[in-house]
């Protein structure tokens, strides 16, 4: 009764990080380009009360399945679904939607590159194309004050119209990871590099598997907003459950307690 106890225990709080995994999702369906997460489960370690082709008898019979007890749940680890978001048009000439595979290398204020999926872009009082919290692309693109008529193609370059003449302003790249699911999530809708991830890929838009670049549209988050609703119903269920078996388990050892 007590092992039972204890593996309800282990199932109660795979559900609660379940649950605040799936309350993150429904937290960031606004989020621009977030990326859903999933919690994968995984069973504990059994004991082996008779092991599997055990020999059971002196003429050499063997267990065909033996007796194996498992002690339990573990949440093995909470991975992100890399699939792409939908698409909103905001006709906002700064806004910036990746089709495809890439991310935008953004200069963090401590020397290092960070990661985002997130277009939403803005000019700071220099005129360079920068993220809501003023950091700046990589590489820099600066738009002049007299500059009109900004034009971002599918595959990056950015042009605009200076004294009536179409100039060019840069080209905007992208970096592609081997397991993008590695990717560390640092907040602000900005990943960095890990080992897990593989080194970053440079690449331009449209070409060695990179995607396209869509202007006046924002990648939306990728979280079901119905899928995720089932699956914490799912999870609520499941916690009720071990806490059932937590409650019967309690009742069985009050009873043997009384035995006199």
């Amino acid at each position: 009764m007590l092992q039972a106890l204890r593996i309800a225990a282990t199932g109660m709080q795979a559900q609660q990080l379940n649950v605040d995994t799936l309350s993150n999702n429904i937290a960031n369906l606004n989020t621009t380009a977030y990326k859903q997460e999933m919690p994968a489960f995984s069973d504990l370690v059994y004991q082996n009360y008779t092991a599997v082709g055990a020999v059971t008898s002196s003429t050499g019979t063997l267990s065909p399945t033996g007796m194996q007890i498992g002690l339990g749940v573990k949440v093995g680890s909470v991975y992100k679904l890399m699939k792409q978001g939908n698409l909103i048009n905001t006709t906002n000439p700064l806004d910036l939607a990746v089709s495809g595979r890439g991310f935008f290398r953004i200069a963090m204020p401590d020397g290092s590159t960070s990661y985002t999926r997130d277009g939403s872009f803005q000019l700071d009082q220099n005129g360079q194309i920068v993220t809501k919290d003023g950091n700046p692309l990589d590489p820099s693109i600066t738009v002049p004050s007299t500059a009109t008529d900004l034009t971002i193609t599918g595959t990056g370059t950015v042009s605009a119209k200076i004294d009536g003449t179409v100039t060019e302003l840069g080209t905007i790249t992208v970096s592609m990871f081997v397991n993008e699911a590695g990717l560390e999530n640092l907040g602000d809708n900005l990943y960095a590099e890990t080992e897990a991830s593989g080194s970053p890929t440079d690449s331009e838009l449209g070409a060695n598997g990179a995607g396209t670049l869509s202007q006046g549209f924002l990648e939306t988050s990728n979280v079901d907003a119905i899928e995720s609703i089932t699956r914490l119903i799912t999870a609520q269920r499941a916690y009720e459950l071990n806490s059932r078996v937590i409650s019967t388990a309690d009742e069985m050892l009050s009873n043997l307690s009384q035995i006199r």
